[in-house]
């Protein structure tokens, strides 16, 4: 499904009108080329999950619920537990949601949240093993899109962040036998850095940080850069046919980086993150 429709009439009209206001300095919703639209940041908003958050990012919401087990790791990593992440685009998020199967940009927004959280180390997969090659923990990620009104990538990325950083995972010990037994104490999630992406939309030779919907209807290419807090770009990924320059992709990691703070400390006080 795709949650934004293109017509040619109507993106005709729209990128006429963004290319007259760009010209000025100016958006349709009046931001500047680098402003974020409003963040709010809930956390804990599912009770039965072990870790949750609720992000709206201007009109865009997300949901993201964690659930932990134990399992098998991978054969080609026995010493590292999982992150799984996937999401879902829920029908009432958009007049052009369907029912069903994600499709391949549903997969995408999966996929490159799980990368960002993956490449930056956020978490010390390491620690989440307790015999090696049998037994780690598995983490769970569900993500649920709310409502889309643009920037899917960052507002998912956000809800996982935090929900990651809230998470308190049961606690296991062995037993003679070498089994894993649940205890009844929590522990949190061996982090180790708060990655952030920032996602932003070319039209015409502009950059938009945090394009909404409207922008996105009509934009020729688009750039997601997740940083870490020591301010290195980890991951990234680039869409549409639509081609950047050198310089356009020096100035978006620039960007990244320097909003990659702002958003970073919006997070970790939603979180209650120290």
């Amino acid at each position: 499904m795709s949650a934004v429709k293109k017509t040619l009439v109507v993106e005709q009209l729209r990128r006429t009108q963004m290319n007259d206001l760009l010209s000025k300095g100016k958006r349709l919703d009046g931001r500047g080329f680098k402003d974020i639209r409003e963040l709010v940041v809930e956390t804990g908003v599912i009770e039965k999950a072990e870790g949750s958050a609720r992000i709206k990012l201007g009109n865009t919401e997300v949901i993201a619920g964690i659930k932990v087990n134990l399992g098998a790791p991978f054969p080609d990593t026995p010493d590292k537990g999982l992150l799984v992440v996937g999401a879902e685009i829920l029908p009432l998020a958009s007049p052009y949601a369907e029912p069903g199967p994600p499709d391949e940009d549903t997969i995408e927004l999966a996929r490159v949240t799980d990368r960002g959280i993956r490449e930056s180390g956020m978490i010390d997969v390491s620690k989440l093993v307790l015999v090696e090659g049998k037994h780690v923990y598995a983490v769970f990620v569900d993500v649920s899109i709310i409502n889309v009104d643009g920037n899917l990538f960052d507002a998912t990325s956000y809800s996982v962040v935090a929900a990651l950083l809230t998470a308190k995972i049961p606690k296991y010990s062995l037993d003679s036998d070498g089994k894993p037994v649940k205890t009844e104490e929590t522990i949190p999630l061996p982090i180790q850095t708060v990655p952030i992406a920032i996602t932003q939309a070319r039209i015409g030779d502009n950059l938009l940080v945090d394009p909404t919907d409207e922008e996105e209807a009509v934009m020729e290419a688009r750039i997601t850069l997740v940083s870490d807090d020591r301010g290195n770009i980890c991951a990234g990924q680039k869409g549409l046919p639509g081609t950047l320059t050198i310089e356009q992709v020096l100035q978006a990691a620039e960007t990244a980086k320097l909003k990659g703070e702002e958003i970073r400390s919006i997070i970790k006080q939603g979180a209650n993150y120290v």
